[in-house]
Parts: C-alpha cells; sequence; structure tokens
C-alpha cells in the first residue's frame, strides 16, 4: 500500500500502481469528471501517471493554473497535428503553453494568413471531435534521433541531441500524429473542448536573432464555450484600451525610430506622470521614508560585487569613462547601498528606508518592446530598506499595508504570489529558508491568501509579487516585496547593536509601481483614457455657444485656474454640439458650456463626461465639487 497525501492534509491509501485518474474517482465522481492533471510530489502530470510509491497530490481542473497549462499543452499538439494534416512540408518546432493560451512555431516556405488560421482552426476541431487518446512513450537517444530524422524534423532532432545524455526522451502519440514532447497532458484531444487561433507572428528559432525566422501561430483554448467567448470579448475590449492607440489620441506620450524603447512623455502625458510622483512622494513621506537619488552611471566593479554582473549582464548597457569601464544601472539597489555605507549607523535609527525615483536602463530584445508596458529605459519607484532581523515582519506588513492602500486608490483588485528560490541565485541555504520564512509569516499576519510561484525569486532572495486585475480582468505584476540576506553580506553592511558590537543588517527591496511608464500603460487602458478627475491631464474645458461669451469664457477660465484647477478653452467657431463631442473624444471629465443666460446670471453650464447635463451651478460650487473629488482621489470607473 501506498500513502498518498491531498492538497487539505488527508491522506489516503492505494495499491501501488493506483492511476491518478482513479484517485480522483475516489475522491469525487464530480472531480474526477473536471479534473485535466495532477501536481505529483510538486512536478505537473497527466491523470494517466501511475502512482507507486508515498507521495503528495492535487488534482488540478481548468480552475487552477496548472490545469490551464496541461489543457492548452495539449491544444499547442493539436494544432501542430492539423498543420501536418493541411501541410505535410512545413516542419515542426516548438509549442509550449504559455500564460494566455500557447503557440506553436514552423518553418514553411510559405507566407501563412489570417484565411490559412481559419482553415487550420477547423481541421482542430476535427481532432478535438476525434477524441484521439494522447499515448506517452520513450525512445533510447540513438532511436529517438533516428525517429525523427526519418520524419524530417530537423528541428527536433536538434533539440534531442542537446539534451543531456542521461535524460528520458519522450514523445506522445495522438492518433497519426507524433510529437517530441516531455508531458503532462490531458487523456484525449476530446477534453480540449474550445479553441481559438488569434495570431501569426515571427520567431527567431531558439530565440536568437542569428537563427533562421521561423512563424509563429497563437492561440487560446477553454474547456466551456462560454469561457472563450467572454475571453474574445475581453481581446476586443482591450484593443479599444490599447494604451499606444489613446497615448496618441489624448497626446500623451510617443515612441520614435530615433529611440526604440525609450518614451517621450508630452506635456499632457507629463502632468499625468507628475501627479503620479508626488502623490507617491507624499505616501511615502507619511510612512516615514527619506527620497534619495543615486547616479544611472556607476562603474562595472560596483555591479560585480553586487551579483548584478554575473546574473544580469546581459540585460545591462555599457560605457567607457577615462579608460575605465562603467555600467548603466539596471537596478537601483548599488546606489541606495552606498548611502547607507555611506555613514556609521547605530540600531536606534533602524530601520532606515530610503526611497527613490531612479531612471534604470535594460536591454530588451527589439521584438520584446510593447509601448510602454516593456521598454528599455523606466523610472522604478524604489525603497530599500535596513533592519534589524527582528524586525523583518513589522517592516513587511507595513510594506504590505502601504501597497494594499496605494492601489485602491486607483480601483485595482490584487493577488498575491510567494515566489522562492531560483535555480540561478546566490547565498547560503539557511539564508533562504530564513528570508523566505520571513516572508511567509508577514503574508500569514497580513491574512493574505497567495498562491507559491517556486523558483521565481530574485537572485540575491524570495519575494512577495502583486499581480493587478483590471476592470476587464486582466492581470499586471507591478508591486514586488523582496527580502535580501546577501547584498549586505557582499557589501559588508553593518550597525552598531545595543551591545556595542557590529551586526549584519537585513536589506528589503520593494516597489510599489513598479514601472512608472508600465503603470501608466496600465492606467491608461484601465481607465480607457478616460482618468478620474484628479489624475485628468485637462479637468475642465469651457466652450462657448457664440462668439458673445469669449470673454466671459475668458474670465471663468481665469478663476477656474486660480483655483488649481487645469482648464482649456475652446473658442472656436463650431457648433456647441461640435465642441461637446470633441471635448468627450478627449476624454475631458467636465465640459463648461458658457451663452448669454449663463453670461447674465454669473454662473456655468456643466455637462459630465460620466453624467451628461448637470445644469446650472455657481462657479465656486463648481470649484468646490471638483477639488473635493480631487481630494478624495475619486478612482472614476465607467
Amino acid at each position: 500500500m501506498i500513502k498518498v497525501t491531498l492538497k487539505d492534509g488527508k491522506i489516503m491509501e492505494f495499491e501501488s500502481g493506483v492511476k491518478v485518474a482513479e484517485v480522483a474517482a475516489s475522491i469525487s465522481p464530480a472531480l474526477a469528471k473536471k479534473a485535466l492533471g495532477a501536481v505529483v510530489d510538486g512536478k505537473k502530470a497527466e491523470l494517466m501517471t501511475v502512482l507507486d510509491k508515498d507521495c503528495s497530490l492535487e488534482i488540478v481542473t481548468f480552475d487552477d493554473d496548472q490545469g490551464k497549462w496541461i489543457l492548452r499543452h495539449t491544444a499547442s499538439h493539436i494544432l501542430a497535428q492539423a498543420m501536418k494534416r493541411l501541410y505535410p512540408n512545413v516542419k515542426l518546432a516548438i509549442g509550449p503553453a504559455i500564460d494566455t493560451g500557447f503557440y506553436y512555431d514552423f518553418d514553411a516556405d510559405f507566407a501563412f494568413t489570417p484565411e490559412m488560421l481559419d482553415k487550420v482552426e477547423k481541421e482542430m476541431n476535427k481532432i478535438i471531435k476525434e477524441n484521439l487518446k494522447l499515448e506517452r512513450f520513450e525512445l533510447p537517444r540513438k532511436e529517438a534521433i533516428a525517429f525523427m530524422e526519418e520524419k524530417g524534423e530537423n528541428y527536433k532532432v536538434e533539440l534531442i541531441k542537446d539534451l543531456p545524455e542521461d535524460e528520458i526522451i519522450s514523445f506522445y502519440k495522438q492518433g497519426d500524429f507524433t510529437d517530441l514532447c516531455a508531458g503532462p497532458h490531458v487523456p484525449s484531444t476530446g477534453k480540449v473542448k474550445a479553441v481559438k487561433l488569434l495570431s501569426i507572428a515571427g520567431a527567431y528559432w531558439r530565440g536568437n536573432e542569428k537563427n533562421k525566422m521561423l512563424q509563429r501561430i497563437y492561440g487560446t483554448a477553454f474547456v466551456k464555450k462560454s469561457d472563450l467567448d467572454d475571453y474574445l470579448k475581453m481581446l476586443e475590449e482591450a484593443k479599444k484600451r490599447d494604451h499606444r492607440k489613446i497615448g496618441k489620441e489624448l497626446d500623451l506620450f510617443s515612441i520614435h525610430e530615433e529611440g526604440p524603447g525609450f518614451p517621450f512623455f508630452h506635456p499632457k502625458g507629463m502632468i499625468i506622470r507628475n501627479l503620479l510622483e508626488n502623490y507617491w512622494r507624499e505616501v511615502h513621506t507619511k510612512a516615514g521614508y527619506d527620497e534619495i537619488k543615486t547616479p544611472i552611471i556607476l562603474n562595472e566593479e560596483l555591479w560585480h560585487q553586487s551579483g548584478h554582473w554575473d546574473h544580469y549582464k546581459e540585460n545591462m548597457y555599457f560605457t567607457k569613462i577615462d579608460d575605465n569601464d562603467y555600467a548603466i544601472k539596471p537596478m537601483n539597489c548599488p546606489g541606495a547601498i552606498l548611502v547607507y555605507k555611506n555613514t556609521k549607523h547605530s540600531y536606534r535609527e533602524l530601520p532606515i528606508r530610503l526611497a527613490e525615483l531612479g531612471l534604470v536602463h535594460r536591454h530588451e530584445k527589439s521584438g520584446a518592446l510593447h509601448g510602454l508596458m516593456r521598454v528599455r529605459c523606466f523610472t522604478q519607484d524604489d525603497a530599500h530598506i535596513f533592519m534589524t532581523k527582528d524586525q523583518i515582519t513589522g517592516e513587511i506588513l507595513n510594506v504590505i499595508k502601504l501597497i494594499d492602500s496605494f492601489y485602491k486608490v486607483f480601483g485595482f483588485e490584487y493577488y498575491v504570489e510567494l515566489s522562492t528560490r531560483p535555480e540561478n541565485s546566490m547565498g547560503s541555504d539557511e539564508d533562504w529558508e530564513a528570508a523566505t520564512n520571513g516572508l511567509r509569516e508577514a503574508l500569514k499576519e497580513a491574512g493574505l491568501k497567495y498562491k507559491v510561484n517556486e523558483g521565481d525569486g530574485a537572485f540575491y532572495g524570495p519575494k512577495i509579487d502583486f499581480h493587478l486585475k483590471d476592470c476587464i480582468g486582466r492581470t499586471w505584476q507591478c508591486g514586488t516585496i523582496q527580502l535580501d540576506f546577501q547584498m549586505p553580506e557582499r557589501f559588508d553592511l553593518s550597525y552598531i547593536g545595543a551591545d556595542g558590537e557590529k551586526h549584519r543588517p537585513v536589506m528589503v527591496h520593494r516597489v510599489v509601481f513598479g514601472s512608472i511608464e508600465r503603470f501608466i500603460g496600465i492606467l491608461i487602458e484601465q481607465y480607457a483614457g478616460a482618468f478620474p478627475v484628479w489624475l485628468a491631464p485637462v479637468q475642465a474645458k469651457i466652450m462657448n455657444i457664440t462668439g458673445n461669451q469669449s470673454e466671459y469664457v475668458e474670465s471663468v477660465a481665469n478663476k477656474l485656474k486660480d483655483a488649481g484647477i487645469r482648464v482649456e478653452t475652446d473658442l472656436r467657431n463650431e457648433k456647441i454640439g461640435y465642441k461637446i463631442r470633441e471635448a468627450q473624444l478627449q476624454k475631458i471629465p467636465y465640459m463648461i458650456v458658457l451663452g448669454d443666460k449663463e453670461m447674465s446670471e454669473g454662473n456655468i453650464a456643466i455637462r459630465s463626461r460620466k453624467g451628461g447635463d448637470l445644469g446650472a451651478m455657481a462657479i465656486d460650487d463648481f470649484i468646490v465639487k471638483i477639488k473635493a473629488e480631487v481630494d478624495n482621489k475619486i478612482n472614476g470607473l465607467e
């Protein structure tokens, strides 16, 4: 008999050789019906997997990330099978599942077209209806190479040759199609109920620009057609909210050929940026942070000492000054460390909280660049907290509370992940365990539910990541809290303890915006350009009905400007309906319409972007109204 420990801690006993699917059925027939795969001892597995020793087991469905991955991984094989049925001479490269679906890369001597995708999708649906069983088999290395050579799949041959000598080489067969794959998969193609091919893109083989350009087909898959329909509606809504499109329409920012990945902020975009930075400063001052500014270029030796050279140099830019090697900073932490180290510190001073709006540069491949979301230079709202070990939980709790209050202002919900030690890391097992436990304890005290993201920590420490959920259901990773025992050791940081001896501080790295540029891009899409009053570059537009009111328009504008309200005037000789429509397209929160009646009575007629005609109002009353919205930072989601 073997003991199987379920996710809830319950232990069940089975005969050795039981299949995961049989365990699922013994737990619940409903679970067995929904099950797509499993996680056995922390690793993704199939329902067909045989259990022959004591283990931990989690049955996963489409509600779980692992379940989505397993289903969509199978969908990528269905795509490859459909392509080979329709276009036998196409060569197969790789086809993984990704967060939102799957893709497969192909080598073909013809260009893929949207019309072709429709044809391939129909063939995929045929394969799904055939409900083909997925069967795993393994071959010795030499036979595996010969098997793929016989099929003419040179990319698969290359992949096999690059595998370690002792690697088990597995394949999956579904009907007339076989692919090199480690798995896992759902039991049959019929489990993939709803599939959609979305787009075509170019992709270099193995991501190397020196290799051949392949053609990539992106798709997604669900277990219910209704869920697929909802997802496609979300994609349509996302297109309307694309921050690149809205940013151009509202004249907020631009990116030029002269600086790919280096955004230019226009006057209206700078208003938003400055308002966000001012709010950030206000919050951090109240929370006991001191702001610093560190240089963007520092000598290369510093980056060796910090560990960035060994773990991050491919993403860095370099230069020479006076024949010495320097690097443009990709992160702010070494600068903050030098500020801390510049002065001797006592335990009475700790925690020391140093905050910086620091410009960093990171090399991103041109194909990865995407508006403000993926750039080559951005401003990180970093803070570095230096503390004693017994202050860890309290400080992390303070950061969690600060981040929570910050995101609520913008109407964001969020979920939390705890990311653990990656393979490419530095430091001892003891330090990593202490750091990870410190973060767990803080999350527990904060009462936050969280997912564990194994192996996704920073190279110097584990982290808590905050994933924002926007108003159409997409998620964005922004805030992070990283606990670090390594940097203080590498830089020999110290403080004088109560015993008069030197002690090593612990360091926390944390951001709230993450990247101000990216956060602005997210906000543009969150609000679809209709910013709340406190963030709107133009809060009110004043327009006349006829030329008679021109002077009154200017006097009202001056009074509002004196009260600190951002206004524009529209005195063009155009119909008032046209002016109102233009102001609405510019997403301006309030439109003030002035005619002879308003001028004679000394008041203003207000139209709201959201509520339409609000009627007449005294100027002073409008100032009170708009200032209340600004002071309360009403998020204004519409």
